[in-house]
């Protein structure tokens, strides 16, 4: 079992977001169409002939552009970020990680399904990963993780799920709390193989946040003090490209989140 000392720095980067330009280079769009496109010589002539010819090949070169743009997949390349400081590889095969199963104790908290659609991208192909294990960890209600400090021993709200053949990977788990310094937010992890990980972090609408805040057991804590996204230096390093877009269903909330992996 791999487990990191609570010291780790957790604001430390991993990976970079990608630019629309590396993103095209790897879907095999045409990055290079992109560039002549927005050249800042490409429009200069001294001759008005030469102008209007090579104004309408621009137009041509930015029409192609915006054609390889939109036959894009509709899958996306995401950053990777820190892993942090409490990943436990618990190696708990499990949908609803609410609760201990030392215990059986579910967590108590705002009831969230989290759905990860993951695909593999290849060229300008986007197909279902099935067979990736993805791991879910994160804080609870009150901040607190599990299987680290006071709550040493205990594995509440961790698991994992392999994709399915549509590259789906489903949990019910519970809306996290916060805790000083960081955003509210949960962690994950992708192994296509044994070899190979995806490690990142996922974050929600403070408005949301401060709503679903006002409710029990939440309400214990507050909202004094809470950092938000705005003052993360993680979710700044995500450039708003992990950001959950979250259903309200009654007191539950949904959340489906689609990520390429590029080969």
């Amino acid at each position: 079992m791999r487990r990191q000392d609570t010291l780790d720095n957790d604001d430390a980067q991993v990976g970079r977001i990608l630019s629309r330009r590396e993103v095209l280079a790897i879907l095999g769009g045409s990055g290079a169409a992109l560039l002549v496109a927005c050249a800042p010589g490409a429009l200069t002539s001294a001759s008005p002939t030469a102008t209007a010819q090579q104004t309408s090949a621009a137009a041509t070169t930015a029409a192609a552009a915006a054609s390889a743009v939109t036959t894009l997949p509709s899958c996306i390349v995401r950053p990777a970020l820190t892993e942090g400081p409490y990943f436990v590889d618990e190696k708990l095969n499990r949908s609803d990680i609410r609760s201990d199963p030392g215990t059986s104790v579910i967590r108590p908290g705002a009831l969230l399904t989290l759905n990860f659609v993951v695909s593999r991208v290849t060229g300008s192909a986007c197909t279902a990963l099935s067979g990736a294990m993805v791991d879910v960890w994160h804080c609870d209600a009150l901040g607190v993780y599990s299987d680290v400090d006071s709550a040493r021993g205990q594995k509440f709200l961790r698991g994992y799920q392999n994709t399915d053949a549509s590259g789906s990977a489903k949990f019910t788990t519970v809306y996290p709390g916060w805790y000083q310094g960081r955003a509210v937010h949960i962690h994950f992890k992708i192994r296509p193989t044994a070899s190979s990980e995806f490690t990142s972090q996922l974050f929600f609408d403070d408005a949301l946040s401060t709503q679903v805040f006002t409710g029990s057991p939440y309400s214990q804590k507050g909202t004094q003090g809470i950092t938000r996204n705005s003052a993360d230096g993680i979710f700044q390093q995500s450039g708003g490209k992990l950001t959950l877009s979250v259903v309200k269903n009654g007191d539950a909330y949904a959340a489906t989140f689609d990520i390429g992996l590029a080969s």
